[in-house]
């Protein structure tokens, strides 16, 4: 009979909390009570901790045995709390000596091993935070977990292991039998794709330039073949890497996220996720039952979100992206609780003119659809989500003579260098506002620290006043005209930045008010 307390840490978002595992065995008839609010997954662990704990050779006391994760008010789902569970169990029994501010993370297994689980790297970084800086893994675990600064990671592949390490009888423990275990190795970074790949579409290059610049979103409209994808895919490779929090942001996002791998390295390279057009609200915003995990718009922080064939997508997936677009940021509430997850991604939309893709005036061919149709068709992509998308381009069909007159194109090395010297001026520029990209512009301000001329704006005045652009599109077309500014070398737009950022806003088939 006795009293023992261990910790583990619970996840709600990207936010870890650290949870005190308390353990108090009674003198009564023998039975496993759980509290503090764990959810039905949870629950089970009980069976789990008893078996693991008899095949390990310490079977739990058989008396009553009451562990409260506390504070009881906060939820708790899944299997990583066995560990922590079980070691507050056994100290308090006796077997062990205290574990002082320990932090246990790992799933049981029935025979005593030691399992992964998801939000090992946000989870030891919570830990790290709260001051407790030793944590105890599960061996596959253990190179994620290191991946955190400041903690001492203890990585171990079954339960005996870690009470031997806790100071239990070791004569008396037994380890479960070593099992071939397929190796899942995390797949080697793809080499980002070049732009020098890319014939003709010259447009369609200064665009994504524009684009990776500063931050912006992109639409682009054309017959298929035309080479939306082929443009899209080469995003990534002309955007900066990530900055060592933006790094650590994404590696939790995606640690937290299903994967096939634990983590071995720090997500240092914008993420590129291009979900299918079937996907549903809570895969690309994210969603699912108990605790919300995060979606395809979330595992594209900083990066580039991708949706192919944009019009196919059901129209309230595409409109579950209008509030990340403005916030950055995705709030997914739930009974139990909610989670917030970061998403500014740079949202590229692709489509085609018309349901059959051969529109005659974009060099598609014989097209079948009616004007109708046509209009139909597009206006699946609200007028709101596409006011929120600063680029809309039309990416034509070449002909032949343009594809076999192709000299030699520019490579994304060469793209990317400008991109990061115009991303330096801007950062330098804004540093004062809190911001870092001309995309993260607001109407504030552009009407206020960043107000240009009277002259430079006049042909927004006439959009204005004629209904052809609403505010937020004038304020998308400032956001475009510093960006040009920055790229070209200008300390700020001109009249002709000005009347190239409508030309890129306006003449797409996309193009909202």
């Amino acid at each position: 009979m006795g009293f023992a307390r261990t910790h583990t840490v619970a996840l709600l978002g990207l936010e870890g909390h650290l949870v005190d595992v308390e353990a108090d065995i009674g003198a009564s008839l023998p039975s496993f009570v759980l509290l503090g609010l764990p959810d039905a997954t949870l629950m089970e662990s009980r069976e789990r901790i008893r078996s693991a704990a008899k095949n390990s050779g310490r079977a739990l006391a058989p008396r009553r045995i009451t562990v409260n994760l506390t504070p009881a008010t906060l939820p708790k789902t899944g299997s990583g709390y066995d560990l922590a569970i079980v070691m507050a169990a056994v100290q308090a029994d006796g077997a062990t000596e205290p574990t002082g501010g320990c932090v246990y993370l790992a799933e049981l297994g029935l025979d005593g091993c030691l399992r992964p689980v998801p939000g090992v790297f946000p989870s030891v970084a919570a830990a790290v935070a709260a001051g407790h800086e030793h944590v105890v893994v599960a061996e596959e675990d253990l190179p994620e977990a290191q991946l955190v600064q400041g903690a001492v990671v203890h990585g171990f592949s079954c339960l005996a292991d870690v009470l031997a390490w806790a100071g239990a009888r070791t004569e008396t423990l037994i380890r479960p039998p070593q099992r071939p275990r397929a190796v899942v190795a995390e797949p080697a970074p793809a080499a980002p794709k070049d732009l020098a790949d890319v014939v003709g579409q010259e447009e369609g290059r200064w665009a994504l330039e524009i684009a990776a610049a500063g931050g912006h979103h992109l639409s682009m409209v054309g017959p298929p073949g035309s080479g939306k994808t082929m443009l899209a895919e080469r995003l990534p490779g002309i955007l900066p890497r990530l900055g060592a929090a933006e790094a650590h942001e994404v590696t939790a996002v995606h640690s937290i996220g299903q994967r096939t791998a634990p983590l071995t390295r720090l997500i240092e390279d914008p993420p590129w996720e291009a979900p299918h057009h079937t996907a549903s609200a809570a895969a690309i915003v994210g969603g699912g039952s108990g605790l919300p995990r995060p979606g395809a718009a979330s595992r594209a922080h900083r990066g580039v979100l991708f949706l192919d064939e944009a019009p196919e997508f059901r129209r309230g997936v595409l409109d579950a992206l209008r509030q990340p677009l403005e916030s950055g940021l995705i709030t997914i509430d739930r009974a139990r609780a909610s989670a917030q997850y970061p998403a500014r991604f740079q949202l590229v939309l692709a489509a085609n003119p018309c349901p059959c893709g051969r529109s005659q005036e974009m060099g598609g061919g014989r097209c079948s659809c009616g004007p109708v149709e046509r209009r139909r068709y597009l206006a699946k992509l609200s007028g709101p989500l596409l006011d929120r998308v600063d680029l809309h381009i039309t990416v034509p069909k070449l002909s032949y003579a343009q594809m076999r007159s192709r000299g030699e194109a520019e490579t994304s090395a060469a793209v990317a260098a400008r991109v990061r010297q115009a991303r330096a001026i801007a950062a330098e520029r804004l540093a004062g506002l809190g911001l870092s990209t001309n995309g993260q512009l607001g109407g504030t301000h552009l009407r206020g620290a960043l107000r240009l001329e009277p002259s430079v704006l006049t042909p927004l005045q006439g959009l204005l006043d004629r209904g052809e652009l609403t505010l937020r599109g004038c304020d998308r077309v400032q956001r475009l005209a510093w960006t040009i500014a920055d790229l070209e070398g200008r300390t700020s737009p001109a009249r002709q930045d000005i009347d190239t950022a409508i030309s890129l806003r306006l003449t797409s088939q996309l193009a909202p008010a």
